[in-house]
């Protein structure tokens, strides 16, 4: 029987969720570049050395995207998400590189239920990804609509 999926209660302000690791391959790097963001410094390893990012660079966008899927794979796929209203910020501290891996935490900074809405609660979070050398990549803030346990519309 598969475990009980995270509600709006499982979401207390401290509670750490780890994120990570994701491997960043120049591949992936291009790939995405080509189709979103088609900068030299994110298509080509020489203009990438040539620019102020020091090599082959994921784009602050990809960077993003590969931020989404940890945060999935940590907790949002196992829970009763109903989606987000929005992000209060999102700041690329340093360049992402091809060979880095990456990884941080969610940490959950407030949570209240939501008085228009009976049933679900917002959730809001202060997420950090590193590099494998400790440094940090990537810093945002943002909330997040969970259901409550026991609310037949967030049973999904």
């Amino acid at each position: 029987m598969p475990a009980e999926k995270l509600a709006h209660e499982d979401f207390q302000p401290g509670r750490r969720f780890p994120l990570g690791p994701k491997p960043v391959t120049a591949a992936e790097i291009i790939e995405f570049a080509a189709e979103f963001d088609p900068q030299p410094m994110h298509l080509d390893e020489t203009a990438g050395r040539a620019s102020i990012l020091g090599g082959l660079a994921a784009s602050g966008w990809h960077t993003s995207a590969m931020f989404m899927r940890m945060m999935a794979d940590s907790y949002v796929l196992n829970s009763l998400c109903e989606g987000a209203p929005g992000v209060d910020f999102m700041e690329w501290r340093k360049p992402v590189l091809s060979g880095d891996t990456l990884s941080g935490h969610s940490t959950v900074l407030e949570a209240r239920a939501l008085r228009s809405r009976p049933g679900l609660g917002i959730v809001k979070f202060r997420h950090e990804v590193e590099n494998q050398r400790g440094e940090l990549v990537c810093l945002s803030e943002n909330s997040v609509i969970f259901g409550m346990r026991g609310n037949p519309e967030g049973s999904a």
